[in-house]
């Protein structure tokens, strides 16, 4: 049941620019982080005395070596066109939840001890002293950021708001200011291999229990092998691909996928994860250590390729930052793309006719498509730009009978966040998450109400878990959410030779 304490917004025909409600969510805080966290991820245990000194040499260092965070302190002229982009703003009524007003919580402190004018005047140009104020805003309103990229879609400019988020979270990290959410999880994947903490021996019933659960759907053995040596596919899902639902139904899909395209494939109990929380805290070390447990088992395990599953800041961080941080992949076979999306690999494989489809076991849906912020503005699939829109729509529609557009102002590259990304995925801060996902709750309310859409398919864990959660509070059936795979593994003929 939905929580009644939490003030729901309502459901309208056509989403209005809200009036502002200063300081309406200044007291949103997420749960600091524990001091044992803090110090296993290599962070001060607690806030350091000196924190001020400390946090104004950690924004030079980041502006040392980000020339675009110079440029996008340097560069707004406030005309605006960001304002009404923010599913936060808009949900919170919050004027510092507009991205230039939380953008400016971090200039300001840059113009005071990095610009000369800032140095001499700052009154005349927005230059303010660190303090404990400016200090527990930071707190407060960086993690009201997703790190959607919305915004940046209107600037004129493509100040990328969540880049400035990101350099304030890794300020506040290094003077011992943590969030719970982030470091514990991020201490759970680097000891533990996901962000679960889910031991290798619970793994193992799962995924027989899940083999089980398709045999008696199916009447077919179709193995979700572990620890393989030797397989062609090594394949890194999100971790609640292999415990929660909705996900549990794309891996399966997943499975089926392999099994009828006749590929043999492993998963990893040393690397169970996809997800990689280093990109929520701007952290590249962090990004790293999580995404080199994949290298390492691609090569522990002698596999020919890598393939991954449906989540979305991962796929960003593997489609454009693996590379240089776990390149090169020399132990790969060359023919294959690294990383290759599972989208990709199906959509391929439907392509050459290698699977039958029965669209018809899907006809109890009409199905529409939520973007999953990451995936539509900062990577690409396929060989042509746009194809992170089309594979994933292309693998609806052969699967599908009904397949129902939203309003594409809320959709693509326009799309708007499920309100629970960015590390934002903790229950104490559940009304900003409610909040959050009122833009992309109205739009799916009009395909419910217009169309008959029961069914929003998704590529993205944290968008699975968000709407799963919160679309209830608006009297959306939960069992509404679910992954392109789903729908794939409801269709495929398992069995059957084309």
């Amino acid at each position: 049941m939905a929580d009644t304490k939490i003030e729901v917004p309502e459901l309208k025909d056509e989403l209005n620019i809200p009036r502002i409600e200063e300081n309406a969510t200044a007291h949103y805080k997420c749960f600091p982080a524990k001091e044992d966290h803090m110090l296993k991820t290599g962070f001060p245990g607690k806030r350091v005395e000196d924190w001020k000194e400390k946090a104004i040499i950690k924004l030079g260092e980041i502006l040392k070596n980000s020339q675009s965070l110079k440029v996008f302190m340097d560069i707004c002229v406030k005309c605006g066109s960001c304002t009404d982009k923010c599913h936060y703003f808009l949900g919170t009524k919050d004027p510092k939840n507009m991205p230039v007003a939380r953008q400016d919580l971090l200039r300001k402190i840059y113009k005071k001890y990095f610009t000369i004018a800032g140095k001499l005047t700052p009154g005349l140009i927005g230059a303010e002293e660190l303090s404990e104020d400016v200090l527990d805003d930071w707190y407060s309103y960086f993690y009201q950021c997703s790190e959607c990229r919305r915004c940046s879609v209107f600037c004129p400019y493509g100040i990328d708001t969540a880049e400035v988020t990101m350099a304030a979270r890794e300020i506040m990290n290094a003077i011992g200011v943590g969030q719970k959410y982030t470091i514990e999880i991020i201490a759970k994947v680097e000891s533990m291999g996901n962000n679960l903490g889910i031991p290798k021996p619970a793994l193992e019933g799962t995924l027989e229990v899940l083999e089980e659960d398709i045999k008696d759907d199916t009447g077919i053995d179709v193995k979700i092998p572990l620890d393989v040596t030797g397989a062609e596919v090594l394949l890194i899902a999100p971790s609640a691909d292999l415990f929660s639902e909705p996900h549990i139904y794309s891996l399966m899909g997943y499975a089926k996928v392999f099994h009828q395209a006749g590929v043999s494939w492993t998963l990893s109990s040393y690397a169970s994860e996809f997800a990689n929380f280093g990109l929520f805290i701007g952290n590249i070390e962090h990004m790293q250590k999580i995404a080199q447990r994949i290298a390492d088992q691609a090569r522990e395990l002698n596999v020919k390729r890598i393939i991954v599953g449906e989540c979305g800041h991962a796929w960003r961080v593997a489609y454009s930052f693996w590379n240089t941080l776990i390149g090169p992949f020399d132990n790969l076979d060359p023919k294959y793309k690294t990383p290759t999306h599972i989208c990709e690999f199906t959509n391929d494989l439907i392509k050459r006719g290698a699977l039958k489809l029965d669209k018809s076991a899907n006809d109890n849906y009409t199905v529409t498509m939520h973007d999953s912020c990451n995936v539509a503005r900062a990577s690409r699939m396929g060989d042509k730009a746009g194809g992170q829109f089309e594979i994933p729509r292309d693998l609806i529609r052969a699967s599908c009978n009904k397949f129902v557009e939203m309003d594409t102002n809320t959709t693509m590259e326009k799309t708007f966040c499920c309100g629970g990304g960015g590390g934002l995925l903790s229950e104490e801060i559940m009304e900003l998450r409610v909040r959050g996902t009122l833009p992309r709750a109205q739009s799916l309310k009009q395909v419910m109400d217009n169309d008959g859409v029961n069914f929003m398919a998704m590529i993205c864990a944290i968008c699975k878990a968000q709407f799963s959660t919160v679309l209830p509070y608006y009297n959306i059936d939960r069992e509404l959410v679910g992954g392109v795979h789903q729908l794939i593994s409801n269709a495929i003929v398992v069995g059957a030779k084309s």
